[in-house]
């Protein structure tokens, strides 16, 4: 019998719970990770969202910063969601002051192109290359202005880029924890049995 998926959940800052309960609902096991050691042993990891420039100090306070980045650049199947992103991307158009990204993927981000708090919605997307609609959520969202060469929209919002994917990493603005939207997890848990495949 095939192990569950052990799926880390960046647990800095941020939607954690959510994540984390929708994970052992799709058959995984979540891990809370907080610790550079927590990272080992990991089929999948998700960076949940949260205020970016926050979670970016924590990062290095934590020394989380390069061991993440090692084990997304070896190919660790990761999904960022909203800040999660804007963690992910390789630049951000309007960084707070200091702000640094884990430059694992390569899209330029500008945060909250959406608007502020009070101009959060739900809405429902077309996704991937079928275009399955998928009900989520936007709070605060950024957008993706710059797309690098091999990275694949899979999702755009008023005709703005909100979903991407490269290898191993997905980042979309929004968040689907939130409306119940599990297709964009399953995606990330296809991503772990295909690695599983490959390695077999």
């Amino acid at each position: 019998m095939t192990p569950a998926p052990r799926v880390g959940v960046l647990a800095l800052q941020g939607g954690v719970a959510e994540h984390a309960r929708m994970l052992e609902e799709l058959g995984a096991e979540p891990v809370l990770v907080r610790t550079a050691e927590q990272l080992a042993g990991l089929d999948a990891i998700v960076l949940p969202g949260g205020e970016s420039s926050t979670v970016d100090r924590l990062l290095r306070l934590f020394g989380l910063r390069e061991p993440l980045r090692g084990v997304i650049l070896e190919g660790l199947p990761t999904l960022g969601t909203c800040a999660g992103l804007i963690l992910l991307s390789s630049g951000i158009e309007d960084p707070a002051p200091g702000q640094r990204t884990l430059e694992v993927l390569d899209v330029t981000v500008a945060r909250n192109a959406f608007g502020s708090q009070t101009a959060s919605e739900e809405v429902e997307l077309a996704w991937g290359e079928d275009g399955a609609a998928v009900r989520t959520a936007f709070i605060r969202a950024p957008v993706v202005t710059r797309v690098g060469e091999g990275v694949a929209v899979l999702a755009r919002h008023r005709g703005q880029v909100v979903a991407v994917a490269s290898g191993n990493v997905l980042g979309i603005s929004f968040h689907p924890e939130l409306t119940g939207e599990t297709t964009v997890h399953r995606h990330l848990l296809e991503l772990v049995a295909a690695r599983r495949a490959l390695a077999a």
